[in-house]
């Protein structure tokens, strides 16, 4: 809803969050960095009279700017206070429930960036704490200074990584939840996208491995297998994702993103959704793991700030 996606209306996106709400989803997932701290002031209004009906999750850390050549992580424990403090302003609340550190800071100890988001759970501001794409050793280095609530990954049929790096493995040894982003796999397990002109204006997924021309139509005979499957069940090819991906276990957690009433209310539909292990099984074997062609995420990387 706020950038990196393409253009949104700001008026969707505020009823879409409220449409979510009455839906019954309870978890709104943010961060400061998405659209420059417009994503937090956007889902702090649409709540502003609902707020005890939101488990409220954002995230710190990935610093950004108008200007493309400020890129970097920060975990210092002084950045750490004035950014939770900056987006409990943007969201308009008293205290945040889940607050994740976005990127670990490889140039300071993760011991000092959790002690530092300790002191917020101390001080009211914050709830519960949470990491997003650390390894398992840095997971379980933060889990030795104050309890990890959730640890949030990409994760969907075209993005598996967490399954053979020892993540998933490690929250799940320790209780933490996984919360899986991008489980449409950015879009791409949708079988909507029919050629790199559909991204338009800022929308960053141009920027991305898996966009380039060389990958683009490799990726999307994958996706037109997923779109035969959903079609075979009754059900579309977005459900089909995110019911495997809720297949994984009832500590994995897809937070689903969009900018509209419409997809949103297809995606929620998918909770009614229960694949068999036969189903799983021949998803699978039609999205192979590692068959996405080129990495997941963004290409480049982030500079020291």
């Amino acid at each position: 809803m706020s950038g990196s996606y393409g253009p949104a209306e700001e008026a969707e996106s505020v009823a879409t969050i409220q449409r979510a709400l009455d839906l019954g989803v309870r978890m709104l997932d943010t961060a400061d960095r998405y659209g420059l701290g417009h994503n937090e002031r956007l889902v702090g209004g649409a709540i502003r009279d609902r707020r005890d009906e939101v488990f409220l999750a954002t995230k710190f850390g990935m610093i950004r700017s108008d200007d493309p050549s400020v890129r970097g992580v920060n975990g210092k424990p002084d950045y750490v206070r004035s950014a939770c403090d900056a987006s409990l302003q943007r969201l308009g609340v008293e205290a945040i429930d889940l607050y994740y550190q976005h990127r670990v800071d490889p140039d300071v100890p993760i011991e000092e960036t959790v002690s530092a988001m300790a002191e917020l759970v101390r001080a009211g501001k914050v709830r519960a704490l949470g990491l997003s794409e650390a390894t398992a050793a840095e997971v379980r280095r933060a889990a030795a200074v104050h309890p990890i609530a959730a640890y949030q990954g990409e994760y969907s049929l075209f993005s598996r990584d967490h399954e053979d790096d020892g993540v998933l493995a490690t929250v799940r040894e320790l209780g933490i939840t996984y919360v899986a982003y991008s489980p449409i796999g950015r879009g791409w397990l949708s079988g909507t996208l029919r050629s790199i002109a559909d991204l338009t204006g800022d929308d960053m997924r141009k920027h991305a491995p898996r966009w380039t021309e060389e990958n683009f139509g490799k990726n999307q005979a994958i996706a037109a297998q997923v779109v035969a499957l959903a079609g075979e069940l009754g059900i579309t090819p977005a459900q089909l994702a995110l019911a495997w991906v809720l297949a994984q276990g009832d500590d994995v957690v897809p937070i689903p993103g969009t900018k509209r009433r419409s997809h949103l209310e297809e995606n929620v539909a998918a909770l009614e959704i229960r694949l068999t292990p036969d189903q799983c099984a021949r998803i699978e074997r039609a999205v192979p793991k590692g068959s996405a062609a080129g990495k997941r995420g963004m290409a480049g990387s982030a500079a020291k700030v």
